[in-house]
């Protein structure tokens, strides 16, 4: 038995646990996988899925040239377990695990349109120049009372003094205690999957909260973003209520992100390669700040993964348009705040809250590679107030897939066939939303034109 196996075996031993849930990551960041006994999980060889989930769309359904990207056999992957993955499922009725499982096919590969790979092609290009990315991840979402026909506004939930919220209430300690024991249950069940959540405030939307994570390994926080994201949605259910993610599930609401800062270490010693002895920012830290700018309006798609992205992404919203960079500016699209040296990092406000973690990070991190090979160099740091400047980004998740093919660089990092099949899954998922007759148009429409 490899030293991998035995530690799950005895794991799962030590927690009792009677049946395991494994589970990949899918192109939506969503969990597919199936649930297993325990005492069949080791027994058993690896657990295998149908390769094409990796290309099912937002809806379930898949493109009308699916079998381009995947045999039309419809093949087995493999899954692998990923033993620094377990954790205990703590809103289960039974002594439940989740463990993250790799895909590989059948000829022992890693799959190419698994997302976990994705992020872990970039992160191999930082160790093989000696470095370690370092990100830290804060994740807003909003509780919304329950909403059974998709026809109807969402709305705030009523607190425990029984009323909504109506007002702008950042950083308010009241408002957060409003939904006390909804936070605490999400405390208690993010403590029990050692999950490195750090504060909680209320963001400016009603009832719209921020979780921001303690930084650390890029690819141990994207699988703690796809398990918060569970746990939220299962604590809102326990208490009533909904949990959204999306990037603006409300039209007089602000939008939801889940801003990425990150740095750059040198791997032997764990010093910045950021800024110098002086405390002044290095070229290197220039370069990658500059490849956040090359490279985002071709990735855009990744961090505005859905047709209701956009509607976050907009001018006059609290969100970028464009891709100005500058210190403490918190209109910029890339933040750069202020601090001691060892802690100089840059925040990239594009993400939504909507994403799939691990080719969010894959995304920022591989512009800030491609933009320290290249030693590209930056535009001036913004000094006023950017988002009232022109957009420069896509509007529409259909105009963000036109560009995500754009640079060959890009397409050797990511992969021809995954670039092709993301974006035939969004663009099946923009076709699909596009026939949609909305009231706006009926409204407006109808009788006028």
């Amino acid at each position: 038995m490899d030293p991998e196996t035995k530690a799950i075996k005895d794991w799962l031993k030590k927690h009792r646990i009677s049946e395991v849930e494994v589970l990949v990551p899918d192109m939506t960041g969503s969990a597919r996988g199936k649930f297993i006994p325990a005492h069949q999980f080791l027994g058993r060889g690896n657990p295998r899925l149908p390769e094409s989930i990796m290309i099912q769309s937002v809806t379930g359904e898949y493109s009308d040239n699916h079998w381009d990207f995947v045999e039309p056999t419809d093949a087995d992957m493999i899954l692998r377990p990923d033993a620094s993955t377990m954790r205990v499922v703590p809103w289960a009725r039974e002594p439940t695990a989740q463990i993250i499982h790799d895909c590989f096919t059948m000829d022992g590969q890693p799959h190419p349109l698994a997302t976990r790979n994705i992020l872990r092609k970039v992160l191999n290009l930082y160790e093989a120049e000696g470095l370690r990315p370092v990100v830290a991840p804060e994740v807003e979402f909003y509780l919304v009372s329950k909403n059974l026909d998709p026809d109807y506004v969402l709305t705030p939930p009523a607190g425990r003094s029984g009323r909504n919220e109506s007002s702008r209430l950042s950083y308010s300690i009241d408002a957060v205690a409003e939904f006390e024991d909804f936070v605490e249950d999400m405390y208690v069940f993010a403590t029990a999957q050692e999950l490195q959540v750090d504060t909680l405030i209320h963001e400016n939307g009603a009832a719209q909260m921020e979780i921001n994570f303690l930084h650390g390994d890029a690819m141990s926080l994207a699988d703690q973003v796809f398990t918060f994201k569970r746990t939220v949605r299962e604590t809102a259910y326990k208490h009533g209520m909904y949990a959204t993610f999306m990037a603006k599930p409300m039209k007089s609401e602000p939008g939801s992100a889940m801003h990425i800062h990150q740095s750059v270490v040198d791997a032997a010693t764990g010093k910045t390669i950021f800024a110098d002895r002086k405390g002044r920012h290095t070229d290197v830290f220039l370069s990658y700040i500059a490849g956040l700018q090359r490279y985002t309006p071709e990735l855009i798609s990744l961090y505005a993964p859905n047709v209701n992205s956009y509607r976050r992404l907009a001018p006059d919203i609290a969100a970028p348009i464009n891709l100005n960079w500058g210190v403490d500016n918190r209109t910029t699209a890339f933040r750069v705040p202020q601090g001691d040296a060892d802690n100089t990092r840059v925040e990239n406000r594009f993400p939504g809250a909507d994403v799939n973690p691990y080719l969010a990070f894959a995304a920022t991190l591989a512009s800030g590679y491609l933009g320290m090979k290249g030693k590209l160099r930056p535009s001036e740091p913004h000094q006023g107030t950017a988002n009232e400047e022109e957009v420069e980004v896509a509007r529409t998740l259909e105009e963000g897939l036109r560009h995500l093919q754009d640079s060959p660089e890009v397409q050797e990092v990511f992969g021809d066939l995954f670039l092709r099949a993301y974006a035939a899954v969004k663009l099946d998922e923009f076709e699909e939303f596009n026939q949609v007759i909305s009231s706006w148009e009926r409204e407006h429409l109808l009788l006028q034109v």
